[in-house]
């Protein structure tokens, strides 16, 4: 295999043959017919690998095309490829990657959920021409676009649910109801998706939430449905942990759950948001309520106690450290001067590659690796290896292929380090026993 390259094989592991690319194309509209120059698999591989590069050129694409196939295609024949068509393509082969079966693992077993959702956005900076697609900030003397990209993680399966690519004027709030929850399943939110009436339509499905608190939603005592002086209560009781009331009829019964936390931490936050709001500076109760985290849940007391949902929501960092790999490896920092089509095709290529990678190669490898050496991989490390190395990916992806030498090399550069600090698989492991039920390779 040639160093750079990896391959239509890698997409066979998600289900994906030559003959299904070829045929999702034609469904699609992305080819009409067969027998041209431009080879649909090759060309879908070939734009991938660029798109995490950065910017991706026609002209490189050509170029890898012949390279790694030898057949010669014009730079104008790949740029014509990349329409609406186009788009429907890479988003159905997205979809498919999405869902396609990795070889099962026992990555983490959870005893009371089926799936721990995790529902967050990140924000990308594009170009000031894509304003009117995607929208951002705009006021007498500047114009800034960006996009916003909702993502759904399940912790358990360690494995991506849904993306969606929004304009930024489509804020959290408005994104929350199109998570695809089922019965048992557990949903982690920041303050941004926090929508009472929405958490308890989730738990009439068997569907649990655990939220940042949103400042200024209104709570009311369960006894006397008044209004809750939320800083007045937290300053009287330090941490509290009680059934309060919500909605507009206060008819949404939930539990409010708050504990302090350092001064420092506290500080922080504060510097933090006094340097993001725009227009305005935070009120003086918003900066004291910042000595403590507030969360608003629909657990039972009787179902989870305190420490442990304090401990399960502190999982939800984990997509944050998801979101740097993308900035940090995967280019989505870079884009350059195209159309909003060709912008949602190269976010679409780079989440196909991302999706690969996770499902298939860090999710099993950490498995085998952890039994074989009682040692975690390091997500950080792990995709800045795969991304430094892609001639790799059809090894890393397919344990048959797992050498000891590359298990050996991978285990050696891409694990965490000897520290008394826990990482992230410490922490979801310790939260329940984990049966020893990995099968060796």
């Amino acid at each position: 295999m040639k160093r750079g390259s990896f391959g239509v094989g890698v997409f066979r592991t998600c289900g994906l043959s030559a003959e299904r690319i070829t045929r999702i194309a034609r469904e699609t509209g992305f080819t009409q017919r067969s027998g041209g120059k431009l080879v649909v698999p090759d060309f879908l591989v070939a734009y991938c690998a660029e798109a995490i590069k950065g910017t991706v050129s026609h002209n490189d694409i050509a170029a890898t095309l012949q390279a790694e196939t030898g057949v010669a295609v014009s730079r104008q024949a790949c740029w014509l490829r990349l329409n609406e068509n186009g788009q429907a393509f890479f988003h159905a082969i997205l979809a498919v990657v999405i869902r396609a079966k990795a070889i099962p693992t026992g990555w983490v077993r959870c005893p009371f959920y089926k799936r721990i959702l995790l529902q967050d956005s990140t924000i990308i900076q594009l170009p000031s021409r894509l304003f009117a697609s995607f929208s951002g900030i705009r006021n007498a003397t500047l114009t800034t676009c960006h996009a916003r990209i909702q993502s759904i993680y399940d912790l358990c399966a360690g494995r991506f649910v849904q993306f969606n690519i929004d304009p930024y004027s489509k804020n959290d709030q408005a994104a929350a109801p199109d998570i695809p929850v089922h019965p048992g399943d557990l949903v982690l939110r920041d303050r941004g998706y926090f929508m009472p009436s929405l958490m308890i339509a989730h738990k009439d499905q068997g569907v649990d939430t655990i939220s940042r608190y949103k400042h200024n939603a209104y709570l009311y005592d369960v006894h006397t449905q008044a209004r809750i002086d939320l800083l007045k209560l937290l300053r009287a009781h330090g941490r509290v942990d009680m059934p309060v009331l919500a909605g507009e009829n206060k008819s949404l019964r939930l539990r409010l759950l708050a504990v302090p936390v350092p001064e420092e931490l506290a500080n922080l936050r504060r510097m933090k948001a006094k340097k993001e709001t725009k227009g305005r500076a935070p009120s003086a109760e918003l900066l004291a309520l910042m000595s403590w985290s507030i969360f608003i849940t629909t657990l039972e007391f009787d179902r989870m106690d305190s420490d442990a949902i304090l401990a399960l929501y502190g999982l939800r960092w984990r997509i944050e450290n998801i979101f740097k790999t993308w900035k940090s490896y995967f280019s989505f920092a870079k884009l350059h001067q195209v159309s909003a089509i060709q912008c949602r095709i190269l976010l679409a290529a780079r989440l196909i590659l991302i999706c690969i990678c996770f499902h298939h190669a860090y999710v099993p490898l950490s498995v085998a690796i952890r039994r074989q050496t009682n040692r975690h991989l390091s997500l950080m490390k792990f995709m800045r290896y795969v991304c430094q190395n892609l001639f790799l990916l059809p090894h890393l992806i397919r344990p048959s292929l797992w050498t000891r030498s590359l298990v050996n090399a991978v285990a050696r550069y891409c694990s965490y380090d000897k520290r008394l600090r826990s990482n992230f698989i410490d922490n979801l492991q310790g939260l329940w026993p984990q049966p020893d039920s990995i099968p060796h390779r």
